[in-house]
């Protein structure tokens, strides 16, 4: 085994050097599959593809044949670094400047990586790393549609036989400081749109037309004016935010026949998809009653659901969750908060198959130019990680 594989800023600097920006993989799951096979992991890089989205590289790497089995999920694909004039390091050359690593993904989220990578070395060097079944589930197609990776990925593993007891994902989690933060589960998040119907006409003559613009601001009103709720014991509240207002109309003197208002609706477990939709129309139709007399009010709005959705959920208390608590303490001296707070991640489709929690680096930088991860938050997280290991296969004992 080579000894690189225990420093978790080599494995970074590997892994950022390789321009992943979705949907290309550039060599990102390649240099990750030349780390774990000589720490014996079986190592597959299956391909899906769908209609009308460009074909995913993926990998799936499993060590060991029997006993607890313990995922690590996570993704090599990284958003877009932008203008190179907007950093002060090339986003893909992985330098080290006081202290810190700069690159685009280096905590969202190759440095998690890197850093279970050296955490599975360091046990394995030291003959410590625990008996039972340890697999890497990571996709190339996270920040993007989201459609030819952990998903199908999961279905892959699951037609072959693997079953997972727990996964730990490593999305970037801590607010300011390693040890502030797990993600035991997330809002769920749908969207839709709403199209208020009119007829075209000429804005000289508006009583041969109906403008659908009038109906506006009732509707806007009805869908964000009232909180959904109030939140509950476990998550924020539930929050509906219009994301564009469109009429197609690029005529000063023509009135619209429609209006189209985008929406996204983050929700937690007061509420079902079923029963957030039918909220949503109620307030929709009570707007719109009494306001064009004599038209049925289904007349006057279309509504458009917008898939995929992904539903609420919260990792019940356990060992998952409790021997990562423990190992974040016994490093850092610090006690997480758990959290549901935040975005939408994989955990969406990981927790339909095993429970499921999120621990990784600070976050602050995520997604920004000049993306960097300090020296010593990777030496710490491999620490965390490599504590939690041992761990969490001895609670299975």
């Amino acid at each position: 085994m080579s000894t690189t594989l225990l420093d978790p800023a080599d494995n970074l600097s590997r892994l950022l050097r390789c321009a992943s920006v979705t949907p290309e993989d550039a060599g990102a799951l390649g240099t990750l599959e030349a780390m774990l096979k000589p720490l014996g992991f079986l190592v597959e890089r299956p391909i899906f593809e769908a209609d009308g989205t460009p074909a995913i590289e993926n990998l799936l790497a499993i060590r060991g044949q029997a006993g607890p089995h313990l995922c690590f999920a996570g993704h090599t694909d990284v958003v877009p670094p932008g203008p190179d004039a907007d950093w002060s390091q090339p986003p893909f050359a992985a330098i080290v400047k006081d202290g810190e690593i700069y690159g685009r993904g280096a905590v969202d989220m190759k440095g998690g990586i890197a850093c279970f990578v050296a955490a599975v070395a360091r046990l394995e060097s030291k003959g410590a790393l625990p008996e039972g079944r340890l697999s890497f589930l990571i996709t190339g197609d996270e920040e993007g549609p989201a459609i030819n990776g952990t998903v199908k990925l999961l279905a892959h593993a699951e037609q072959a036989g693997h079953r997972f007891d727990a996964c730990l994902l490593g999305e970037p989690t801590n607010p300011e400081a390693l040890g502030d933060m797990i993600k035991i589960g997330r809002r769920g998040s749908f969207s839709g749109v709403v199209t208020l119907n009119g007829r075209q006409g000429h804005v000289a003559y508006p009583h041969l037309a109906d403008n659908p613009m009038r109906r506006l601001a009732l509707v806007l009103a009805a869908l964000q004016n009232t909180p959904l709720d109030g939140g509950t014991e476990r998550f924020q509240p539930s929050n509906l935010e219009v994301t564009t207002v469109d009429t197609g109309n690029s005529a000063s003197n023509v009135i619209p026949a429609r209006v189209a208002i985008r929406f996204n609706i983050r929700f937690n477990d007061h509420w079902t998809p079923e029963t957030l939709r039918a909220e949503v129309l109620r307030r929709i139709e009570t707007a719109l009653s009494g306001v064009a007399p004599g038209r049925d009010v289904a007349d006057l709005y279309e509504m458009t659901w917008r898939e995929p959705v992904s539903d609420v959920f919260v990792t019940a208390p356990g060992p998952l969750v409790e021997e990562l608590s423990d190992a974040v303490e016994a490093v850092t001296g610090r006690r997480p908060e758990l959290s549901t707070s935040g975005g939408t991640s994989d955990a969406r489709y990981i927790k339909n198959h095993c429970p499921v929690v999120e621990f990784g680096l600070v976050g602050k930088t995520m997604h920004m130019a000049n993306e960097r991860v300090a020296l010593s938050d990777l030496e710490t997280l491999t620490a965390i990680y490599e504590t939690f290991l041992t761990r969490w296969f001895a609670a299975q004992s």
